[in-house]
């Protein structure tokens, strides 16, 4: 039997998407296309309680607000009230996870017990300095390694 070296469990991953370009939507559905295009969220699922996260923290840069994770949900809260959405997913805990995934994608940070959108800067730029210059650069750059060491094998 084969001595396994390593799982098979990436350091990091992300997912990209491409959809049509943002002519006349909403500021949510920006937001959930957004949320799509970057593997936040899955076409098609309804449990979309991270648009309304990341919604709650964008609203909030606009003012450098900082929110504890009990005033995100509150707020989720109300914003799924007005947009008559069922209130699933805004369990305290569920909220804390997809908080964690937007940390993960570096569009969201902790300062003390509270949040906000990274350095409550624009998501243009978290994009191009966080996910473009680094996160993606490092996975293409292994990706290439890969397929250098497979030329090297298979000559």
């Amino acid at each position: 039997m084969p001595q396994k070296i390593s799982k098979d469990t990436p350091i990091s991953e992300i997912t990209l998407r491409r959809y049509e370009k943002p002519y006349d939507l909403g500021k949510r559905d920006l937001v959930r296309k957004l949320c799509l295009s970057s593997g936040l969220l899955q076409p098609g699922d309804s449990r979309d309680v991270i648009v309304d996260i990341l919604y709650v923290l964008l609203e909030a840069k606009k003012d450098n607000l900082l929110l504890s994770s009990e005033q995100i949900r509150d707020k989720v809260v109300g914003l799924r009230k007005f947009y008559k959405l069922p209130q699933i997913g805004v369990a305290s805990s569920n909220i804390r996870r997809q908080i964690k995934r937007l940390r993960d994608l570096f569009l969201v940070e902790k300062v003390r017990n509270t949040y906000r959108i990274t350095e409550f800067e624009g998501i243009s730029v978290i994009f191009n300095e966080k996910i473009e210059q680094y996160l993606l650069a490092s996975l293409l750059d292994r990706v290439r390694e890969y397929c250098n060491k497979i030329d090297a094998e298979f000559r």
